[in-house]
């Protein structure tokens, strides 16, 4: 995407933003309100950009065509996703394959492969609202990643997990990227980035304030910054320097005004 303005009513959320996603796994970070949902929402092609360019997979999404095309490639887990309560889990994910125009003749199979990588095979003939909170999350990863998408956006995916499904999940999202796929990971779970991610993004205020390894998030830590790890540290240390700047910028546009 290239200069993506985006916002709601006369609140921009994201400005001018210049991002380039890449196979292997991304993880988005940044504290509520710093625009990851309207990213995603964005990149999934729910909300159209305000202004700037949207590319995906080479092609610049300019119309309903191109939109409906994309989508075949974008498998995509809000944090809070509707169901049909009656539904059994099959029927779901079934249906979300069928929405993302899955082939008739790969459907069924690609269900039941989704179902097992999110360990819930045995629960198919359950209906969705018998499901507990942690099954019904990984149900929503099973609807995502059915039909083994291109793109993969995961908002909270890990949300009602208990540790031993957390490290199941990021075994699954590694065997995905291994296989070519671009997933972005977006959480609030430092630890979940440091173990599993390539690349992790921070975002404040709408804009990319930092860009580059785990390991390179955890060298802008500072001894004053809080956290219980050098990666929590880091992260902190980097919203601590973006809420300063935005604070400068801010008293300086008051001076000019009252000049």
């Amino acid at each position: 995407m290239t200069a993506l303005t985006q916002g709601y009513g006369g609140r921009p959320v994201i400005e001018e933003l210049d991002l380039s996603i890449q196979p292997g796994i991304t993880g988005l970070l940044g504290p509520n309100g710093a625009g990851k949902t309207t990213l995603f929402r964005t990149l999934a092609t729910i909300t159209p950009p305000r202004s700037g360019g949207l590319e995906l997979f080479g092609t610049p999404v300019t119309s309903e065509r191109d939109v409906r095309r994309v989508r075949r490639r974008i498998g995509y887990l809000p944090q809070d996703f509707g169901y049909y309560p009656a539904f059994s889990v099959t029927d779901f994910v079934r249906y979300c394959a069928w929405l993302r125009e899955v082939p008739a003749k790969r459907a069924e199979s690609a269900t039941k492969e989704a179902l097992a990588s999110v360990g819930l095979a045995d629960r198919a003939r359950d209906r969705m609202k018998s499901l507990s909170g942690g099954m019904l999350r990984r149900a929503g990863i099973a609807a995502a990643i059915v039909g083994s998408p291109s793109l993969l956006l995961l908002d909270e995916p890990t949300v009602g997990l208990d540790p031993a499904q957390r490290l199941d999940f990021r075994d699954l999202i590694r065997s995905l990227a291994r296989a070519g796929a671009a997933v972005v990971l977006s959480t609030h779970l430092v630890e979940d980035v440091g173990a599993a991610c390539d690349t992790v993004l921070v975002l404040g205020d709408g804009r990319v304030v930092h860009s580059g390894t785990p390991r390179q998030l955890a060298e802008r830590s500072t001894p004053e910054a809080p956290g219980d790890s050098p990666l929590e540290r880091g992260y902190m240390a980097v919203l601590s320097g973006t809420r300063r700047s935005r604070s400068a910028e801010e008293a300086e546009e008051a001076e000019e005004a009252a000049c």
